[in-house]
């Protein structure tokens, strides 16, 4: 048990240590936009999507590599392909999350989840994959053409855009040159598609302050204490937000953004990441459950609309 702590802290270590060395650059990667191949997110070798901070750290790896196919394996993945890793690339680490049963009688015999004398612990693994360009002998699925973000009208709505964002029964004002979430009137302020010269930048910082928004006690209860501009409350919501609105422009087609992107916003990142080596594990779950959120009142807005034209 004492050497899985181990590997698990290594685990936390290795990922946030990487994270933190790219960011002291000056630089936030995943930002980016790209579709890499057919997709915008990081797919296992059967084609399912990677979520939580896989995603987030696949997709980072993928900027930075310059990687153009999606998919990602581990070893034995790609021998049961009949293909083999390229000489001297290197693996990407992943974790995985799950839970089991342990036993709590005095013979030691297994529980089930439904026996109360069992207790349920969660626990932490690692692996490592490879992306698909850097293995040899791959089937052409797993290289697929890659597919070019199109050009836009300036200073126009994007309709699949407008129609999610509208679709979400969260109150946003468009006025002014700052962007924020108000908690104290459950409100989001923007400034118009008109002040912004690229509309996918437009929709990438309202995805951050409705990630702000999902926070209210109503949504998702989210609190990680008395947050004023800079502590470390106030940075770890931010974290949130960015990684929220990083996997909503996944989903709709624009990059992570804020209008605040300066050398301070990078420090608050660091700040938090180098005080807890389990920050980034803990704010991309709580990420993704803010996206899941959103996605899911777009779907029921839009459910709503449709019912009440038909």
């Amino acid at each position: 048990m004492a050497r899985s702590r181990s590997s698990k802290l290594d685990v936390s270590d290795a990922i946030t240590n990487e994270l933190i060395r790219i960011i002291e650059r000056g630089v936030l990667p995943w930002r980016k936009p790209w579709i890499a191949g057919s997709s915008s997110r990081p797919l296992r070798e059967n084609g399912e999507a990677y979520k939580g901070i896989n995603n987030f750290l696949l997709t980072m790896r993928t900027q930075l590599a310059g990687y153009a196919s999606p998919y990602w394996m581990t070893l034995r993945q790609a021998n049961q392909l009949d293909a083999k890793i390229r000489k001297g690339e290197r693996s990407s680490l992943v974790v995985y999350y799950g839970q089991a049963y342990k036993p709590d009688a005095a013979d030691g015999s297994a529980k089930d989840e439904d026996d109360e004398k069992g207790y349920c612990f969660r626990f932490q693994k690692s692996y490592r994959v490879f992306n698909a360009d850097q293995i040899e002998g791959l089937p052409e699925r797993f290289h697929p053409e890659r597919e070019l973000l199109p050009d836009l009208p300036v200073h126009e709505p994007i309709p699949h855009m407008q129609a999610f964002f509208d679709a979400i029964d969260i109150h946003t004002t468009f006025t002014g040159r700052e962007a924020y979430y108000m908690g104290t009137v459950d409100k989001v302020y923007m400034p118009e598609i008109s002040r912004f010269e690229d509309p996918r930048s437009f929709y990438g910082v309202w995805a951050h302050e409705l990630a702000h928004a999902t926070k209210a006690p109503h949504r998702l209860n989210r609190t990680f204490g008395y947050s004023r501009f800079g502590n470390t409350a106030y940075a770890r919501e931010e974290i949130v937000a960015e990684l929220t609105s990083c996997f909503l422009g996944q989903e709709l087609g624009f990059s992570a953004h804020t209008l605040e992107m300066n050398a301070s916003y990078l420090e608050n990142w660091l700040r938090v990441l180098r005080s807890d080596k389990s920050a980034i594990f803990k704010h991309a779950a709580d990420a993704q459950r803010a996206y899941d959120w959103l996605v899911a009142a777009s779907s029921a807005g839009r459910s709503q609309t449709s019912d009440l034209a038909a």
